[in-house]
């Protein structure tokens, strides 16, 4: 989509349940090695009493959104802030969201209000700041 096609209040979401395999190569390809995530001994002692999947795998999910549904290809991530509201378990749906809320046409960028779900209730809130390419 290039920018513009875009109007404030557009929207987009992208679903995905997390699983144990999706929990482990995080982890590999992380570096995020945290007990909370992969151990369930330790993670049964924590303040989850469970397995937890890494922040930034939901927040991940965010970014599959912005590149390949709204803004869409050939948009360019330029910020995020995150606040993590509640954990996500294995075998919970996340569900990202971007809304847009403002276009900046002299520099082609848009504003987002990004937030994951589980079952309706925010896991993640935040905003995003992306470069869209423009037809001229």
């Amino acid at each position: 989509m290039f920018f513009e096609d875009l109007s404030v209040g557009m929207t987009a979401s992208f679903g995905k349940t997390v699983s144990e395999a999706d929990i482990l190569m995080f982890a590999a390809v992380s570096g995020d090695t945290n007990p909370v995530h992969i151990n369930a001994e330790v993670a049964a002692a924590s303040m989850f009493k469970q397995r937890i999947a890494h922040g930034m795998l939901s927040a991940g999910l965010i970014s599959a959104v912005l590149g390949t549904r709204l803004p869409g290809e050939g948009s360019i991530y330029l910020s995020q802030n995150l606040k993590f509201r509640a954990p996500v378990k294995i075998g919970d749906t996340v569900t990202a969201t971007v809304e847009i809320t403002a276009l900046d046409p002299a520099k082609k960028r848009v504003t987002l209000n990004t937030t994951c779900t589980v079952a309706g209730k925010p896991v993640i809130e935040g905003e995003a700041t992306v470069m869209v390419p423009s037809r001229g």
